[in-house]
């Protein structure tokens, strides 16, 4: 295909495949779906935040009108699983302790719900109450209660590096500044609780049917934590109802229980959490303790940066190896430093467990750089876009710690968010208690970090001129199941209603690492780009023979394969292949897998280029604050991108709100709380303040650089994620603009803002 070629569908506004049945209610999502002779499953969870398991009996449960099955954490074969071989230490039940409130101990099959839940007050559990800790500052401490008696210090996991020469750099710098900065947990908020349907078959085939965001991830863990080879698995996606990356990533103690349950009834055994147990349990975004030290010179270019950070971890690791390389990693990804120190220290605790959500903590890591560097600029008196502009990474640029930027706009990023903003006009000229501020970062368009990190992608074409599309590739509300047909539509030259998008069936679909880090549109896109290369070639032979042309001059466009320059020499697409199938004997297949040219980093040093391109954000701020309570109004948010061509700019611009949003909601209310044993006190939305429509600004807007990433599909970069990152800081930095008080600690809650206000005077 000539890349030069006028593109006919990339760039334009299709609207989403599925926002018709989502709209209507049509959509069957996992809670929707009734299958014949299903029973219906509850967990039972730990009241201790600690405790030893001495006993437990079912005999009571078992004898309940209704109850068909009772499954304990013996029933399964005691195998950790997880994402990392070194920190494996998951089980699909507990056994022998509990190490937070809420985690599940057995399961109960019944006819239905109200039978389930009456069953598990049925169950007999007897505990031995074990000393907790629940801050992770505590738990490093020595005399520490243990969760786990082979992690000393209560260590998860460690990343710990040295780049460059720390102590020359601070010799060197004219002013060293340093702070410390603290994150809250913060809840996925999916409307959509965790459902799934699993089924245990006479030939030991085990089917799970679940709104997972990353399929065979789960399908991977699984049958690791079954004992099973993973071909016995087949998982089966339904429609998700949103997984904010890492919501719906893992396998989960239900998604084990429904199917051992299903084992010993021989019926399929549905589980659905409630609100309630999604907002008690993992996953939520890490809480951080941040000591960040900065030194620049008389110019404000950036000498040196040494951090040590303790994130809170819960009882679990989750991905919690890949969480804590990530914020020293998010560090590296907007500046030029030379020399940077790194001790970042995941830490468990008798909590529910952090994993990865959206941004997976670049928000934290930009929220506590930016601020230190908006009080360097400050203090030197420089221009904060300045200071910005003179250590932005470059095309080219090769960071001490191996990350290799290749396409790259940050600067014209920040001198077109500059430009819109009115910047020049506002900063230092706004009335009082309204300020304006700026945060800016860099992200990684997917990533090689574990397992299985390329995709893959197979197509069908059929005689109509249609395309059945199947990839590993999941939607969770970004719309790939929109942006991958239109790669594939922009090839063939055809539209993407005549290209169908397949839910995941691992018996059927091509394997794919999932949907997280803002990698489906380049790494899916790619490989489905050359799926649907590979069909049009051989389309492309048979059209040569039949218009007596050359491969390469032919054009694929509205529906027909024509002689370039002579449109007139052509043939209708549905004609030509059915001349292949019907002459040729020929079913015209395309097949296609992609893998970044990008190295799998060691989590531990540091070291590796682990994205195959970067993304730039700069998003400016300004907002009002009532001097009488503290509540802040954000009036105007503008956001300047480099994302790579946009494919489809409307996914783009509502992926670039909803991030905004999203994080707009972590710096001013959301958070969640828990008392001084680990309890949650807001396990609904009532109490669990998120963002909502009524919150988005009255203005804002968004503007793309449009420069085509040379590897990216279509010159595509990621556009999802990162678009979040820099709004914590932006929020922060207007907040000091406005009221001249720098918050380090997140959410900056109205209480907070009055009490920092009047205490100023």
């Amino acid at each position: 295909m000539n890349e030069h070629e006028t593109l006919e569908v990339i760039g334009k506004p299709y609207p989403k495949k599925d926002a018709r049945i989502k709209v209507t209610g049509e959509c069957p999502f996992g809670g929707d779906i009734q299958v014949p002779g299903m029973l219906h499953g509850k967990m039972l969870r730990s009241p201790h935040a600690h405790a030893r398991i001495l006993s437990i009996d079912t005999s009571k449960a078992e004898k309940l009108k209704g109850v068909r099955a009772v499954v304990t954490g013996k029933d399964f074969p005691g195998i950790l699983y997880g994402n990392f071989m070194h920190t494996r230490d998951y089980l699909p039940l507990a056994i022998d302790r509990v190490r937070y409130m809420g985690e599940e101990v057995a399961a109960v099959a019944a006819d239905d719900e109200d039978t389930a839940w009456e069953a598990l007050n049925l169950i007999d559990v007897e505990y031995e109450p074990l000393p907790a800790v629940f801050h992770h500052e505590e738990a490093m401490k020595e005399g520490a209660p243990l969760i786990y008696d082979d992690k000393p210090g209560n260590i998860s996991c460690r990343s710990v590096w040295e780049f460059g020469d720390i102590e020359k750099g601070f010799s060197e710098s004219y002013l060293i500044k340093e702070d410390t900065y603290r994150t809250q947990p913060i809840k996925h908020g999916m409307l959509e609780t965790h459902t799934c349907i699993g089924f245990w078959d006479a030939n030991d085939k085990i089917t799970l049917e679940s709104c997972k965001q990353s399929p065979y991830v789960v399908w991977r863990q699984l049958a690791m934590g079954l004992g099973v080879p993973p071909h016995n698995v087949r998982m089966k996606q339904t429609f998700v109802g949103a997984g904010n990356s890492g919501g719906k990533q893992e396998a989960m103690p239900m998604d084990f229980a429904s199917v051992m349950l299903s084992r010993k009834t021989g019926r399929p055994v549905k589980i659905v959490h409630t609100m309630k147990e999604v907002l008690t349990i993992g996953h939520m975004r890490h809480p951080f303790k941040i000591d960040l030290k900065i030194g620049v010179d008389k110019e404000g270019i950036i000498k040196a940066v040494d951090c040590y950070a303790i994130a809170d971890g819960g009882a679990h690791t989750s991905i919690g190896q890949l969480s804590i390389y990530l914020l020293g990693a998010f560090f590296m990804a907007a500046y030029k430093i030379p020399n940077v120190r790194y001790q970042g220290y995941r830490i468990y605790t008798n909590k529910s467990w952090p994993g990865a959500l959206r941004g997976h903590c670049a928000p934290q890591s930009r929220f506590a750089f930016e601020g230190l560097l908006d009080d360097i600029a400050n203090e030197l008196g420089l221009d904060h876009f300045e200071i910005r502009k003179r250590n932005a990474i470059t095309p080219g640029y090769e960071g001490p710690n191996g990350f290799k930027i290749t396409s790259c706009g940050f600067k014209e990023a920040l001198d077109k968010a500059k430009e819109v903003s009115g910047w020049d006009k506002k900063k230092g000229k706004l009335p009082k208690y309204r300020g304006i501020g700026l945060g800016a970062a860099g992200f990684a368009t997917g990533a090689n970090i574990m397992g299985m990190s390329a995709c893959s992608a197979l197509l069908k074409v059929q005689e109509d001129a249609t395309v059945a599309l199947q990839s590993g590739a999941t939607d969770v509300g970004q719309g790939c199941d929109t942006v991958l047909p239109m790669i594939v539509a922009e090839v063939l030259g055809i539209e993407p209603d005549d290209v169908s998008f397949a839910l995941v069936d691992s018996d059927y679909t091509p394997i794919d690492g999932g949907t997280w880090g803002s990698r489906v549109t380049f790494y899916a896109g790619n490989a489905v780009k050359v799926a649907a290369l590979d069909a049009r070639k051989q389309l492309a032979q048979v059209a040569a023979e039949i218009l007596k042309a050359k491969e390469d001059d032919l054009v694929f466009k509205k529906k027909k394969v024509f002689l370039r320059g002579n449109s007139d020499k052509s043939i209708e697409l549905d004609r030509l292949i059915r001349h292949c199938q019907n002459r040729k004997g020929m079913t015209i297949m395309g097949r296609g897998y992609y893998n970044a040219p990008a190295e799998i980093p060691d989590h531990i040093t540091g070291k590796g280029n682990f994205t195959p391109t970067y993304s730039f954000y700069v998003q400016v701020c300004e907002v009002e604050v009532d001097p009488e309570t503290g509540q802040v109004e954000i009036l105007n948010m503008w956001t300047a991108h480099d994302g790579g061509r946009e494919i489809n700019p409307m996914l783009v611009r509502g992926q670039l709100l909803g991030a905004a949003l999203m994080h707009q909601g972590q710096a001013l209310f959301e958070g969640l709380i828990r008392d001084d044993k680990g309890r949650t006190l807001n396990p609904s939305f009532l109490d669990y303040k998120m963002a909502t429509s009524m919150d988005i600004p009255a203005r804002q807007e968004f503007y793309s650089m449009e420069m085509p990433d040379p590897e990216g599909p279509f010159g595509a970069k990621e556009a999802g994620e990162g678009s979040g990152t820099p709004t914590l800081a932006a929020i922060a930095n207007a907040l000091y603009d406005a009221v001249g008080v720098r918050f380090t600690e997140l959410p900056i809650i109205p209480e907070k803002i009055y009490r920092a206000m009047n205490k100023k005077g």
